[in-house]
């Protein structure tokens, strides 16, 4: 059954892959061309206008991006992680659902597996290509800062796992929510509604203190980079919280999809 799944998510991974190091490929061409002495001082003077509310939702205010490795701690893994919680969140929202959405349950039931089969493979093989993909995310702009120049190597791989935090729950609550419905059309949009909303959150809980307190229901907090880009040093908690919430919710999907009628 495993196999199977890793077999049935390979091309929608290769497309996702390939945007994100599409996009980071276009960056590490072009960023050194753009970054020069004149541009920076234009930059400089476009930042000086915002708000420091703004400049610190984007950690623009603890990182400049006068190089590739100074984009990547700001803009980039902005990027890095709504992109990956958009893809953990279809993936949780379908890899459960697919047979039933497509009607071709009838093949599940004809083989001699049980349901716990079934909850465990896609669990397993959702897993694996999340991680897979931040792997494939962080190896490329590793090469690419490696090559455009010196960087924190340190700081960097940190920083690099940081996405994992935020998708795996994204993917568990998404996948536990699958279980409610018999098509993939209605979790689809419930799915990215929560990764932009939690998005959404994050950024607003940056833009003062009587908005602080957004990040505690943001599922982006738990990636938290700026401590990070700080510390040079992954919080524990935010470790230990991803993994719990995460386990609670493979847990209650696995209760619910024993007692789902199928159709």
């Amino acid at each position: 059954m495993f196999k199977r799944e890793l077999k049935i998510n390979l091309k929608n991974f290769i497309i996702w892959a390939s945007i994100l190091v599409g996009l980071f490929l276009v960056v590490f061409l072009i960023y050194p061309s753009i970054i020069n002495s004149e541009n920076m001082e234009m930059i400089d003077e476009m930042m000086a206008l915002f708000p420091e509310e703004v400049l610190k939702a984007f950690n623009m205010d603890i990182s400049s991006i006068d190089s590739a490795f100074g984009w990547l701690k700001t803009e980039g893994f902005v990027f890095v992680l709504l992109l990956t919680g958009i893809y953990s969140g279809i993936l949780g929202s379908n890899i459960l659902l697919k047979e039933e959405s497509d009607k071709t349950i009838e093949y599940l039931n004809s083989v001699p597996v049980t349901r716990s089969d079934i909850v465990l493979s896609r669990i397993f093989s959702g897993l694996f290509y999340i991680v897979l993909l931040i792997v494939t995310i962080g190896a490329f702009n590793y090469i690419g800062l490696a090559v455009s120049g010196d960087f924190d190597r340190k700081s960097y791989l940190l920083l690099s796992v940081t996405p994992l935090f935020s998708s795996i729950v994204i993917f568990s609550i998404c996948l536990f929510l699958s279980t409610f419905t018999h098509k993939t059309k209605k979790t689809l949009g419930i799915s990215l509604g929560l990764v932009f909303v939690s998005y959404f959150l994050n950024v607003l809980s940056e833009m003062g203190e009587s908005t602080k307190f957004l990040k505690y229901i943001s599922v982006f907090t738990l990636a938290d980079i700026r401590n990070v880009i700080v510390d040079v040093a992954i919080n524990p908690l935010m470790v230990v919280i991803s993994i719990g919430i995460t386990a609670i919710f493979l847990i209650l999907t696995w209760i619910r999809y024993e007692k789902k009628e199928l159709v």
